[in-house]
Parts: C-alpha cells; structure tokens; sequence
C-alpha cells in the first residue's frame, strides 16, 4: 500500500519534468513526417477499380469515344450499360423522336447528361418538356464533360443515361 502512494506522490512531479524537458529549446523533437509511403486516397480509386461489364468513358476525339477499349465513331446514346450508335450528327437533329427509347425503357434514368459536342447549346423547350415529361432530369453540357459526369454517376450506381455528340461538333 505505501508503494502505490509513493507512486501516486510522484506522478505530478514525473509529468512536471516531462513538460520542462519538451519547453528547452535543443531538446525538442521534430514533427514526425506527414508524408506516408501509401495514402489511403490509392486505395480508393474508382475509376480503376470499375467492373468489367460497367461502361466508362475513357477518351473522347473529334469525331468519336473509346469506352471501354474500344473506340467508337459518331454519335453514342447510353443507358445504364447499353451502349448504342445514335443517329444526330449535330445538335440540331437532336428532336424528342431522337430521343424516343426514353418512352419504352425501364427502369427510366434519373437524369439525362446531353452532350452538344464541343459547346454548350441552349435545348430547346420542346425537347426540355419532352424529357421532363419522361421523369428524366436534364444536364446539357459540352460532350468533353458529359462523358465524365456520366462516369462518375454510374461509377456510384445510379441510373443515368446520356446522349453524346462527338466532341468536333459545333454548331
């Protein structure tokens, strides 16, 4: 019992001498490094890490895309993992009659990502209302942006569809 309060009588003067030895200037250590061989951000790279059967856009040309490995020429329309050839050659052929499937197919996809080719084109209200009247949500973006949007969304499991113009169309 007399070892444990001796003990006890010399915890404050032990952390006493601790502080005064870090306070001396000479003695005190260096910040441990932050850089670390690994970072945890490695070991989450979805885009590497993309199943197989999963479609991705991995570069896009002038006239074309590569997905998956493959290169593809002309307009593309993607739903979830279909990847189809797609008949607008410039934006405006993009009609709701191009865009029909969009009435049959299920389930719908929440959002359409619309890419105009090289710029940003104003849809017009008949094509807004049509895809608004699927229950789809529209993002109209240069065909460059359209292709990673639509990687990143269906890399996170949701259902997207998009409908790209090569990325040399201009209107």
């Amino acid at each position: 019992m007399a070892a444990r309060q001796k003990a006890v009588a010399t915890l404050p003067n032990l952390i006493r001498s601790i502080r005064k030895d870090r306070r001396r200037p000479g003695l005190s250590q260096p910040l441990p490094s932050l850089r670390r061989a690994f970072s945890l951000y490695d070991q989450i790279n979805l885009i590497d890490n993309v199943p197989e059967d999963q479609l991705r856009f991995q570069w896009y040309t002038e006239t074309g895309f590569t997905v998956n490995g493959l290169d593809y020429e002309g307009s593309l329309l993607c739903v979830g993992d279909l990847l189809m050839s797609w008949s607008p050659k410039k934006f405006s052929e993009i009609t709701p009659e191009s865009l029909s499937i969009f009435q049959i197919i299920r389930p719908i996809p929440e959002i359409l990502v619309l890419g105009c080719g090289r710029y940003i084109e104003p849809v017009n209200p008949e094509l807004r209302q049509f895809i608004r009247s699927t229950g789809m949500k529209l993002e109209a973006v240069d065909s460059r942006n359209a292709t990673s949007t639509y990687n990143i969304l269906n890399e996170e499991g949701r259902i997207v569809a998009a409908a790209l113009l090569p990325y040399g169309v201009s209107s």
